[in-house]
């Protein structure tokens, strides 16, 4: 059901679960302001924009429910461009619930109404408080799993993403107005696609475009993570090996073959990237119904995997499952890499050959080149500093403009004919405004904005 984006809305801010506070959030226009704050606190009530006011919150009955902090933010100099209550109760479920529905009671003929996932980072990014980026900046600031995606997500939301493509979009766009202008005035008979001037020009803006993709890729590394699918055979070492890179206990270690058999993946945090180490171990044949069921889940996230670690026993005393290895080789996408790993090398006298790298978890030898290894093949080797949050839709905008751009360059060198390359330059622009919301139909808004929780 679609409802207005002019409704009053309401929303509980805070997370789930018992907490000291609970904020319930309402977005309105400033027209309702008077009668939103009297229906709620009283027909006296007047609140001072941005101050803290502790007032009781009665109920409809009139007894008193809580007495609560509330904060009035004037439009437009709020979250969301319209004007903004805040009411920050003590944080039990069921007081929050039942303020929210006084709440509706007491505005129903005001139209106010429940807020739907991420409506009010919606009315930011319509009331131009934000651009799209810095509207999924939010939503990602909230699900980073490390704290260099913490770091990432808070610079897309600051606007460092958007000043970036902004940047070289002003770049395209001044060209473009520049060759569309000659294109107005053929009497003058200057050549000017031929000119070294725009040639110069259009490989700064692929360059720039470049530059931002590869810091958004790494981005978009932080945000998801790594998947690393780990091979060997029982007692090779698998969960040690996890442990050691966690160092912390996450994975059960135990002599009994195959025990890690309900937990199948664990994240671990490598120079602040996000790792999820998928066991594959599941995977050998079994007649065992919670076995098959595991073995399930497990191809699942082998064939996400961007990585195959596949672990060996350097001492030679536990024979290389070379089965599951094949299975998991059939299962990853083409072209994932496979690093093979040496453990225990503590235990013999021969080291890892030729790009095998040799480790010993149990006394943490190899792990530090391990690591780097790991982080270099899926291109985060270089330090996240400057990297920004990015999600695959800013991927293919990216990579879309970069390819009209080379096209204007090739357009340039064969036969110069300067509409073409103006409008290989507007396809360009049009890409990047993609990014930042300028050229995004509704459709994309809904699916961005229907992942947020409720309440942001």
């Amino acid at each position: 059901m679609h409802h207005s984006d002019k409704d009053p809305i309401i929303a509980v801010a805070t997370a789930a679960g018992r907490g000291g506070i609970g904020i319930l959030r309402l977005s309105f226009g400033k027209a309702l302001e008077a009668q939103i704050v009297g229906r709620l606190f009283g027909e006296n009530c007047t609140l001072k924009a941005r101050y803290a006011h502790l007032l009781p919150f009665l109920g409809t009955d009139g007894g008193v429910l809580d007495r609560a902090i509330v904060l009035l933010f004037p439009a437009p100099h709020s979250y969301t461009g319209e004007s903004v209550l805040e009411i920050q109760a003590h944080g039990g479920p069921v007081l929050l619930s039942l303020i929210m529905r006084t709440c509706l009671e007491k505005c129903r003929d005001l139209g106010l109404r429940m807020a739907e996932p991420g409506e009010f980072t919606r009315r930011a990014f319509m009331n131009g408080r934000m651009d799209l980026t810095q509207a999924e900046a939010v939503a990602d600031l909230i699900d980073a799993v490390s704290e260099s995606a913490v770091q990432a997500a808070g610079r897309s939301l600051s606007g460092e993403f958007s000043n970036a493509v902004r940047d070289v979009d002003g770049n395209i766009t001044e060209l473009r107005a520049f060759i569309e202008a000659t294109l107005d005035f053929p009497e003058e008979d200057i050549d000017v696609i031929g000119s070294e001037k725009v040639r110069t020009r259009l490989v700064q803006a692929e360059t720039g475009i470049r530059a931002i993709l590869e810091n958004a890729r790494q981005g978009q590394v932080l945000r998801e993570g790594v998947t690393v699918a780990i091979v060997g055979s029982p007692n090779v070492g698998k969960s040690s090996l996890l442990n050691a890179l966690a160092q912390e206990e996450v994975a059960i270690v135990t002599d009994i073959p195959g025990t890690t058999r309900d937990r199948i993946e664990h994240w671990v945090s490598l120079n602040g990237v996000p790792v999820k180490m998928v066991d594959t171990a599941g995977i050998r044949t079994t007649d065992d119904v919670v076995e098959s069921k595991g073995i399930e889940r497990t191809l699942v996230e082998i064939r996400k995997a961007d990585v195959v670690l596949h672990l060996k026993d350097a001492s030679g005393l536990i024979r290389d499952d070379t089965e599951v290895l094949d299975k998991v080789l059939k299962e990853v996408r083409h072209g994932v890499p496979l690093i093979t790993v040496n453990n225990k090398v503590d235990l013999c006298e021969s080291a890892a050959s030729g790009g095998e790298i040799a480790i010993s978890a149990k006394q943490g030898v190899g792990l530090s080149e391990l690591k780097a290894r790991l982080l270099e093949v899926v291109g985060m080797a270089a330090t996240t500093d400057g990297v920004f949050m990015a999600r695959e839709r800013h991927l293919q905008c990216l990579k879309t403009a970069a390819e009209h751009v080379s096209r204007a360059l090739l357009l340039i060198d064969c036969d110069p004919m300067p509409e073409l390359v103006a409008e290989e330059l507007r396809l360009a622009s049009r890409a990047l405004g993609e990014i930042l919301g300028e050229t995004t139909t509704e459709d994309i808004l809904g699916m961005i904005f229907s992942k947020f929780c409720i309440g942001k």
